[in-house]
């Protein structure tokens, strides 16, 4: 499938790779298909590409190649609404931002996907050991310039 972006143009995008959220995302209940686009050779950070919209898109990341104890407890009606049968075939992805000099990770609202219906949406934590700017890395300051001669 081809897909409009506001950042790289038109990508062909797998339809393994693309999900569905039924009720759209947190602020955004209108935008219900979403691609899962890599772009380099590492596995860290994907952009969740809005499918219909070439200028919504979020930077997302596996939230356990930060925090190997991060879990998410789904509710049964949760469950039900991904089709969720199988734990195995659960995916976790946090929204991702830069704050300051640090890339933050929202989460207190992971995105869960079961992997196998391609069926998503994003989930509302109240633990209060995560935040929504939780820092996952310390971004790298920029280099000056060597003065010339």
């Amino acid at each position: 499938m081809e897909i409009q972006t506001t950042r790289f143009g038109i990508v062909n995008v797998d339809d393994d790779r693309i999900m569905t959220f039924p009720s759209g995302m947190l602020g955004f209940p209108q935008h219900t298909r979403f691609a899962l686009v890599q772009t380099g050779t590492e596995n860290y950070f994907f952009w969740l590409q809005s499918v219909d919209d070439p200028n919504v898109a979020f930077i997302v990341a596996d939230p356990t190649i930060f925090f190997r104890e991060y879990g998410v407890a789904l509710r049964e009606e949760q469950r039900q609404e991904i089709r969720l049968e199988n734990e195995q075939s659960l995916q976790i992805f946090v929204i991702c931002n830069k704050v300051g000099e640090w890339l933050t990770g929202n989460l207190l609202g992971p995105i869960a996907v079961n992997a196998e219906t391609r069926l998503g949406m994003q989930v509302v934590l109240t633990e209060k050991k995560w935040t929504t700017r939780q820092p996952l890395l310390r971004l790298a300051a920029d280099v000056p310039l060597a003065k010339s001669a």
